[in-house]
């Protein structure tokens, strides 16, 4: 989608559809005011009707407006001003773009931008406006013999009321879109069948995105490169797969490289049965999408490849398959991580943290300023947070609460869970170093407290997003969360 920020006169604005806002006092944003003006009190007329009432979300839309070149307008309720959040603005863009689509708007003008939001200046509106409106417009059509419409909505103009905040605006927008196309390269590999979406498919595509850019250089590790690394825990997931494992690292390099770099590191277990520890039937289909943190660092990436900032960061995914056959690893079997630490595999479905221990002990040798990993990780974490917010813990508050704040900025929201030393002897083994379950209570956190054990050397933060990295029913695909977080925090730090 084309952003470009229109100033002047509403009146002469060239559009298919200008976009206005309407508070549920039935008052009016200033630049609505003034629309509503030039069309002889119409709007206002139509909000004392009770057309529309200003609840946050309602849409109406104005034909042939008298007196102006805008074809449309559309009102969008706002909710109470005094109420008006980012999550509150976002949901009225969201909501907007509906309509567009609905209507097959080709390009509209949106004045959105201009209305006063809590906590939030015109740059951070451009981001949250342009991400919302790009990411309305993605549809997956990759399997299917007849493609979807392409949508029509292309172009959107934003009108800027004060001419002097173009360059925050802009910045925001650039941010924004950005964003929105790294959340569509993670919804797209998510929402992708196993059958396609292999590790040695996401290898293939972390490859042509360094060839794509050049600030990118990607590397794939196979299995025999692995095992001289002794990743003996990684590797004992695909044990039961026909496809191999791997482990990509993608170094953007675009600032000093004195600088120690930020580290983002995802699950990519691209079909997850569970092993021997077989999975339910129900709803298995949907272990399609355990590959998405490992989605959303190949999105994120991009998005920074796009953005270019002066920053350095390396994106690393742990990919394999967890299969069951005769070569799987059973309920039992003691392994050796790259750490040098052995784990007793008491269930072979609690995979995610065994492929992520050896990638977060591979990239000590960056000597991180921080490290995230990114994983569809417990269904306990559904059962505590349900699909609003993603799990967070860490071994440093600092980093945790960077990433919390980051979360509310950009509508991407975390919550802290705890890592106290008592959870950890709940991972105590007779047989090995540390059991790879905790027993049935507190599952989220006995994965964290695992996954702790191999970041002793580094700032680390954990988020489980196995409630919110994708959506069920009849609008079930890939989310692209968390990649909006990801890019605030790196690009703030």
């Amino acid at each position: 989608m084309n952003f470009a920020i229109k100033t002047g006169s509403l009146k002469s604005l060239t559009t298919s559809c200008l976009v206005l806002g309407v508070y549920q006092n039935k008052a009016l944003p200033d630049i609505t005011a003034e629309v509503d003006k030039l069309l002889k009190r119409k709007l206002s007329r139509i909000v004392a009707a009770g057309d529309m009432n200003g609840a946050l979300g309602q849409t109406v839309m104005v034909h042939n407006p008298d007196g102006m070149r805008a074809k449309r307008i559309l009102l969008v309720g706002l909710g109470k001003k005094t109420d008006l959040d980012r999550k509150k603005f976002a949901r009225a863009v969201g909501a907007a773009a509906g309509t567009l689509k609905k209507h097959s708007v080709p390009d509209a003008a949106d004045t959105l931008a201009n209305v006063t939001v809590k906590d939030a200046d015109i740059g951070k509106l451009g981001q949250l406006l342009a991400c919302t409106l790009e990411n309305s417009i993605y549809q997956y059509n990759h399997t299917k013999s007849k493609k979807g419409k392409k949508p029509a909505l292309k172009k959107i103009d934003v009108y800027l009321a004060d001419k002097s905040q173009q360059g925050t605006l802009q910045a925001g927008l650039d941010i924004g879109s950005a964003v929105a196309t790294g959340m569509s390269v993670a919804r797209e590999l998510g929402n992708l069948p196993a059958n396609i979406c292999t590790p040695t498919y996401l290898g293939e595509q972390a490859i042509a995105l360094g060839e794509r850019y050049k600030d990118l250089t990607t590397k794939v590790l196979t299995e025999a490169q692995m095992k001289k690394l002794g990743m003996g825990s990684l590797l004992s997931v695909g044990n039961g797969s026909d496809e191999e494992s791997r482990l990509i690292i993608m170094e953007y390099k675009g600032g000093d490289p004195k600088v120690k770099p930020n580290v983002i590191v995802g699950k990519g277990i691209t079909f997850d049965t569970g092993g021997i520890s077989l999975k339910p039937g129900a709803a298995m289909d949907e272990m399609k999408f355990d590959m998405c943190g490992a989605a959303s660092v190949m999105g994120t990436m991009t998005a920074l490849c796009k953005l270019r900032p002066n920053i350095n960061v390396v994106g690393v995914i742990a990919s394999a398959e967890n299969m069951p056959s005769g070569h799987a690893t059973k309920p039992g079997d003691i392994v050796t991580s790259m750490s040098g630490k052995t784990i007793e595999v008491l269930n072979t479905d609690a995979e995610g943290r065994l492929v992520l221990c050896d990638a977060l002990t591979y990239v000590e040798r960056y000597k991180p300023n921080s490290v995230i990993d990114i994983a569809t990780l417990t269904g306990a974490c559904i059962v505590a947070l349900g699909s609003v917010n993603s799990g967070l813990m860490s071994n440093n508050d600092e980093l945790a609460d960077k990433l919390r704040r980051h979360s509310l900025e950009v509508n991407d929201p975390v919550w802290r869970l705890p890592l106290d030393e008592e959870y950890q002897k709940q991972l105590d083994s007779n047989f090995a170093d540390i059991a790879n379950i905790g027993g049935p209570k507190a599952g989220t956190i006995t994965a964290g407290c695992f996954l702790s054990r191999f970041t002793e050397k580094y700032p680390w933060a954990h988020i489980d997003i196995a409630g919110t990295a994708w959506l069920q029913g009849k609008e079930k695909g890939a989310t692209g969360r968390p990649v909006p977080l990801l890019v605030e925090y790196l690009l703030n730090n």
